[in-house]
């Protein structure tokens, strides 16, 4: 997908949401990295589980209504949520 599809702030409301939900998955409730966290006990692809990300419901990145905005974990929930609403 074009990133120009984005808005030019979409790095600010992506934190705001993902500082909303304490950094947690709003589908696993896992607890994600911040930030320059960078646990020594965790592997690259261990943190790379933990990465949380902010996914458009109806894939339209130019739509960033708080209800369209879901914070998920990179593990399986962003897969997941992906694949149902296909």
């Amino acid at each position: 997908m074009s990133r120009t599809r984005y808005s030019p702030d979409w790095k600010q409301i992506a934190t705001a949401v993902k500082n909303s939900s304490d950094w947690r998955c709003s589908r696993c409730e896992r607890s994600c990295l911040r930030p320059g966290e960078k646990p020594p006990e965790l592997t690259l692809s261990q943190r790379r589980v933990y990465n949380l990300q902010v996914h458009h419901y109806n894939f339209d990145p130019s739509d960033n209504r708080l209800e369209n905005l879901a914070p998920l974990c990179s593990a399986l929930c962003r897969i997941h949520v992906v694949e149902t609403l296909m």
